[in-house]
């Protein structure tokens, strides 16, 4: 079993503590403690802390920022590895913008906005770092990642190797990819957008933001848009059909604003 001193003496600067309250990394606002919370901040702390849990036997989870995550209320007997803000760099080159897998899509979009690129206006209300929405091609009002993506970095734990890996080989479907299918893990993604012009952009990205603001349980404690819509349907519509809208169970509510949101309505791990 890994200690706290265990992995700081193999990474010493790297920031790690002990009984980390999960309800503080997840949009849920729900989860017990995890015994080792581990924040890495560079590419080699990421492979190296999973090659040391491996090693050891220790059992492990990597984790983005949390905003589709469900976390047991019993906690985590392990390490759970946090590729969030600490591993949060974004760069602008011309059309292209490069970011690491804990920067938020959020920002990104924002980014894009004040540098006068369109592309990414369907991001903006999307809660999630850039791993996560790149691993299962996130999208919203008719936009997806695969349509601005041009290439991802991964580790391949199978492998232990670091590689780069094009928009074809990711094999983006939707709302999944390859890169689910072989494990891999999302560190960086790099996108192709297009110059445009701020206000238009600008103008988009209010008006999704209203749509947002008007039909979807924000204020609530949630994970976003939980059902995939299934061929030919609207998941929210099949749900509200059923008269399952403001179903309780447990700390779970079907959103009584949108039936396609469960909501945190008890503080505890949702559960119908």
């Amino acid at each position: 079993m890994l200690t706290i001193n265990d992995i700081k003496n193999k990474f010493p600067e790297i920031n790690v503590t002990e009984n980390e309250s999960m309800k503080l990394h997840t949009t849920f606002k729900i989860g017990g403690e995890a015994r080792l919370f581990v924040k890495p901040k560079s590419i080699d702390e990421i492979t190296g802390i999973i090659k040391l849990c491996k090693e050891s036997g220790e059992k492990f989870e990597v984790i983005g920022r949390g905003s589709n995550l469900l976390v047991n209320d019993d906690g985590f007997d392990g390490v759970i590895i946090c590729i969030g803000e600490d591993f949060n760099e974004v760069s602008v080159n011309g059309e292209i913008i490069e970011a690491t897998a804990g920067a938020s899509i959020i920002n990104l979009s924002t980014i894009a906005r004040d540098e006068g690129l369109t592309g990414l206006e369907f991001a903006c209300g999307i809660p999630g770092g850039i791993g996560g929405v790149v691993a299962m091609n996130a999208g919203a009002f008719g936009g997806e990642m695969r349509d601005v993506i041009t290439h991802v970095t991964i580790f391949d734990e199978a492998s232990g190797e670091v590689k780069e890996i094009t928009n074809e080989e990711a094999n983006f479907r939707y709302r999944g990819s390859g890169i689910i299918d072989n494990g891999y893990i999302v560190l960086g993604a790099r996108f192709k957008l297009a110059h445009g012009d701020k206000k238009e952009i600008e103008k988009k990205m209010q008006e999704i933001l209203a749509e947002r603001l008007a039909h979807q349980p924000l204020e609530s404690a949630c994970a976003g848009s939980t059902f995939k819509r299934p061929d030919g349907y609207i998941a929210a519509k099949l749900i509200d059909d059923a008269g399952l809208k403001g179903c309780k169970g447990g700390g779970a509510m079907v959103s009584p604003k949108h039936a396609g949101f469960v909501v945190n309505n008890g503080g505890k791990a949702p559960q119908i």
